[in-house]
Order: structure tokens, then sequence, then C-alpha cells
């Protein structure tokens, strides 16, 4: 698997943005929870930070499966490429 990542620049802001407005609203909540001793903000702010944690596990696990398809991707044009010159030797 290569180093770099396949995502786009535009595509990685939004889930930072996305994961951090996630995170903001988790802490919020349960601030607002502790402060006001209401146990569904306490479990709305759990679910927003996890929602969070579950957005850049599922991104790291798309990036890994898109590099691997690259990676076969250009294993498979090399295989084609000494096909190709096999099959110019052959004639």
């Amino acid at each position: 698997m290569t180093g770099g990542s396949t995502t786009p620049p535009r595509g990685r802001a939004l889930t930072w943005l996305a994961v951090g407005f996630l995170c903001l609203d988790g802490v919020l909540l349960l601030l607002a929870g502790m402060w006001s001793s209401r146990g569904g903000l306490l479990l709305g702010g759990g679910a927003c930070l996890a929602g969070a944690g579950a957005v850049l596990w599922l991104w790291r696990r798309q990036q890994r499966a898109l590099a691997d398809l690259r990676e076969a991707r250009l294993a498979l044009q090399e295989e084609a490429r000494s096909l190709r010159a096999l099959l110019r030797r052959e004639r």
C-alpha cells in the first residue's frame, strides 16, 4: 500500500469538517447534559462523539480500500503490457 492519500483535498476537508462539527456538537451536548442533569443530552452527546469516531474509522477504511484498488489496477496494467509485448514478439 502506498503512503499517499487517495482522497482529493476537497473530500478530505469535508470529512474533517464533518468530524469537527460532530465533535463540537458532542462536547456541547455533553456539557449541557452535565450542567442540566438531563440524560437525553448526555446520550445525544455520546452519540455525536461516537458518530465522529465512526466517520473517521470508515473514512480510513475507505482510503485503504482505494489504495488497494489502485495498486491492483496498476498491477493489471503492467500485466496487460507484458502480455501485449509477448504477443508482438510471437508474431
